[in-house]
């Protein structure tokens, strides 16, 4: 009997140091993660769509500083 795996890869985790660096990650984890979302010319709009709401909910919780409880947060 075969077994096909149904789970796609992920990316091994690892520490990131600074908010560009965070950015980066989330964008090259979006595209290897989704590579039906990429279109033939590179561009992405539904992966763009995501970071931009994920950089807006990280520099909320920015602002609000580390107190902020999970629930403080709008959801989508």
């Amino acid at each position: 009997m075969n077994f096909v795996s149904h789970t796609k890869s992920v990316a091994v985790p690892h520490q990131i140091h600074t908010y560009s660096k965070l950015r980066h990650q989330i964008h090259d984890d979006l595209r290897i993660q989704h590579p039906e979302w990429v279109e033939p010319n590179g561009e992405s709009p539904m992966c763009d769509s995501y970071e931009s709401r994920l950089i807006e909910l990280l520099d909320t919780f920015a602002q609000r500083g580390s107190n902020a409880r999970k629930g403080d947060f709008p959801s989508q």
